[in-house]
């Protein structure tokens, strides 16, 4: 027994350990978790049931106990409790009467509420009666206004207000008959008004077509008075100006009203076109009868221009030409006045075509004519059309094409015979200055072609600053103009000054001009003969307004006119251009004798160790030949044209002398090679700024000099002399000293630059550490451009 005990004493302190534990934290309502946990981790969990179980025996003794102590004061409440409920049962015995009494006052209520229902439903269909009613009114009202106008006429306010249906009434309208009926009837109003302005502007057509030939006749009548009038007030102006020489004629400017009168056109009425066109739009038919006027009348146009060939064209011409006229006032006046209906694209479409008809007509017409008085006759009739049409703005060049077709013809030969006496001038030129040692020779060459502004003849003999083509190619353009006036007096032209000035364009720029192209780019010329072809057409471009004042004297035009000619000639600025061909063929050809001299660059010796004392071979040749071409050139080119030709080959030297440096012929370049350089730098910017000044070309004031146009080579020299070349890579060193040189170019050229001679003792010449300061500065400009680069 006493064994036994032993064994089971742990536990059962085990078991009283975990009752003893429960009971504290159930006494401090403590969660039970961790104890429960426990119980069935240790392996013991009927030991935690039995302690709950012990724990609940003791809570309902516990709550027993309580009972009893309190059990009166359960007696109480729940008496108290059986009371409220009779309370309870009363007061909803009272509730359940008062519902029955507002029940029944209620009903009577009700009963007068759905009366008023009722009266507020028949109010409001009363109301929207008289809204159907008041909407059908205005619709009928409206269609009867309609029926009102069409009757009248009155299609504009029809359509508007048929408009005005569609917009603001037709979706509106409540009675779906009505609204059936009205919308059936509007299209056929539409329709019915389209028809009528149609058959009305269809009237139209027929009618213009037969005015039309009354109106032109009317207008080149017009055009006829005009120039008789014009005729009559120019002779008059030239009868006064004539007078006033010898005295004043009180009579001279009598204002004669004897030809002042209004000017006669025939008026034609376009009401129904614009009706008709404003009719349509409204109803947006607009580009439908835009498209149907522009069809119908060209189809009449077509019509027009179907020749009767039963009737001789001598007797059919004018009303022929006159219903062309007429067609094409009354377009003009249509597109002027009826805005959108015709478009400046079709009246022209129309027009070209016509004209062209015409053209082609009036030519064969002119093969067929053998009589000149049958020519004028026609001739007259179609510079009168040309003149009525184009007063209404339209282009008429083509039938005044035509009608100076015999004379293009005279005028073609009469330039093929001043082409050829101008080629036998040039050809005959020596192109050197003229020497005239009489005075009958210089009355010939120079007065009489106005070649100098002095009247007086100077001391001989006069060396002239042109050469003998000069006064030649003068002489038979003086008598080209003399030749087409003589024509142009008999012909049709009014204003013979513009023909005449036209024609001398022309001979001027295919002729004259294209003669001294060809001399220019011939190619075997010297320079002084290149210099003086460009000083003749210096002088001939100046010549083209005595030209224009020797056509206006033979044309006839006022004294007080011969001064100032109506405008120049687009031959003057040919010319220019061709003067500035045979300054660039001057170029040309000094830089191309230049670059002979410059061939002498190859025999230098670019990796010499001796030290220069004079300038190389080719720049004594260069300068030898510069000074020849400036004081040829001064004589004769203006200064523009000498700067440009003198600055041109300096940039030229300049750049051949860079181009040789950077070619593959110079492979290695000692400092010895670059000192000779700019010794020869030296003497042609010397050269340069001498003769700037000299020539007067200085007064020019220009931005740039000809030494300038040497910097590029200086820049480049300074650089490879100086001892700090690597300041090149400096942005603020560069732009101020080195601007014009090429990151590129100076590191080739550098890379092929060798300060000291490869020879076994450079090193110790007493130049060692100016030599030494000089390469590590070159050195570090090579590896700076290597990285730029």
């Amino acid at each position: 027994m006493t064994a036994q005990t032993k064994k089971r004493s742990p536990v059962e302190s085990g078991d009283a350990a975990i009752g003893t534990a429960l009971v504290g934290f159930v006494s401090n309502n403590e969660d039970l978790g961790p104890i429960v946990r426990h119980a069935f981790e240790s392996g013991r969990p009927e030991a935690l049931f039995h302690n709950l179980r012990g724990i609940a025996k003791r809570k309902e003794v516990e709550i027993e106990e309580l009972c009893r102590l309190h059990y009166e004061e359960f007696i109480l409440a729940v008496d108290e409790l059986r009371g409220v409920l009779v309370d309870a049962d009363e007061l909803k015995g009272a509730l359940s009467g008062e519902n029955l009494r507002l029940q029944e006052v209620a009903s009577a209520l009700l009963l007068k509420l759905d009366e008023l229902l009722e009266l507020y439903a028949a109010n409001k269909n009363v109301g929207e009666a008289l809204a159907t009613l008041k909407i059908c009114l205005q619709v009928t009202s409206l269609c009867q206004s309609c029926n009102r106008d069409i009757a009248q006429g009155k299609f504009h306010t029809v359509l508007k207000t048929l408009e005005l249906i569609e917009k603001d009434h037709l979706q509106n309208i409540p009675l779906k008959l009505l609204k059936n009926v009205v919308q059936k009837k509007i299209p056929m109003m539409k329709l019915y008004i389209e028809k009528k302005v149609s058959n009305e502007f269809n009237e139209w057509l027929v009618y213009i077509r037969k005015f039309a030939m009354e109106i032109g006749q009317a207008s080149i009548r017009q055009a006829s008075l005009d120039r008789q009038k014009d005729e009559r007030m120019r002779a008059w102006q030239r009868e006064a100006e004539e007078c006033s020489r010898g005295g004043f004629d009180e009579h001279a400017y009598a204002l004669d009203l004897e030809y002042i009168d209004e000017e006669s056109t025939l008026e034609f009425d376009l009401t129904p076109v614009y009706r008709a066109y404003n009719i349509h739009i409204s109803l947006g038919l607009g580009d439908k009868f835009r498209e149907y006027y522009y069809s119908n009348r060209l189809m009449q146009l077509n019509l027009d221009m179907q020749i009767s060939t039963t009737q001789p064209f001598l007797e059919s011409h004018q009303h022929f030409l006159a219903q062309v006229a007429g067609f094409f006032i009354v377009e003009n006046r249509v597109l002027r006045t009826a805005e959108g209906l015709l478009s400046d694209s079709q009246v022209d479409t129309m027009w070209e075509a016509s004209i062209s008809k015409v053209t082609s007509f009036l030519e064969e017409q002119f093969a067929l004519m053998d009589a000149a008085n049958h020519h004028l006759l026609v001739k007259d009739y179609v510079s009168l059309l040309a003149a009525t049409m184009k007063k209404y703005g339209y282009q008429v060049t083509s039938l005044l094409e035509v009608l100076d077709k015999n004379r293009d013809r005279y005028h073609e030969l009469l330039v093929s015979d001043c082409r050829k006496q101008i080629q036998g001038v040039f050809a005959k030129d020596s192109h050197e200055r003229m020497v005239i040692e009489k005075e009958n020779d210089y009355n010939m060459n120079v007065a009489a072609c106005q070649l100098e502004p002095i009247h007086a003849v100077p001391d001989l003999p006069y060396v002239a600053p042109f050469s003998s083509s000069v006064p030649g190619a003068c002489r038979i353009i003086r008598s080209f103009i003399e030749d087409l006036v003589s024509y142009l007096s008999y012909g049709v032209v009014v204003n013979s000054y513009d023909v005449v000035k036209g024609y001398l364009d022309k001979l001027l720029i295919e002729v004259l001009n294209d003669g001294l192209l060809k001399l220019i780019h011939n190619g075997s010329l010297e320079i002084a003969q290149l210099v003086q072809i460009a000083g003749n057409i210096a002088i001939l471009e100046r010549s083209c307004d005595m030209f224009l004042l020797h056509a206006a004297q033979l044309c006839g035009l006022p004294k007080r006119l011969l001064g100032k000619p109506h405008s120049g000639l687009t031959a003057r600025a040919v010319l220019k251009a061709s003067q500035n061909a045979a300054f660039n063929g001057l170029i040309t050809s000094a830089n191309s004798r230049i670059d002979e001299f410059m061939l002498l660059l190859t025999s230098i010796d670019w990796t010499t160790e001796e030290t220069p004392e004079h300038a190389n071979d080719y720049m004594n040749e260069v300068l030898i030949y510069l000074d020849m071409v400036v004081s040829t050139a001064q004589l004769i080119l203006p200064k523009e044209a000498l700067f440009k030709v003198i600055s041109g080959s300096l940039s030229h030297i300049s750049d051949s002398i860079i181009t040789v440096l950077l070619s593959d012929r110079v492979k290695r370049l000692s400092i010895n090679a670059v000192v000779g350089i700019d010794i020869d730098l030296k003497l042609l910017e010397e050269f340069a700024e001498d003769r700037f000044h000299t020539t007067g070309l200085s007064a020019l004031k220009k931005e740039t000099s000809f030494k300038d146009c040497l910097v590029e080579i200086r820049q480049l020299t300074n650089l490879l002399l100086s001892n700090h070349a690597e300041s090149f890579m400096n942005a603020v060193i560069r732009e101020k000293s080195y601007a014009s040189l090429d990151h590129k170019k100076v590191a080739i050229i550098c890379d092929k630059f060798r300060d000291a001679p490869d020879s076994l003792f450079g090193s110790l010449s007493s130049r060692n550490m100016v030599q030494s300061a000089r390469k590590k500065s070159l050195d570090v400009l090579k590896r700076r451009l290597k990285d730029f680069n």
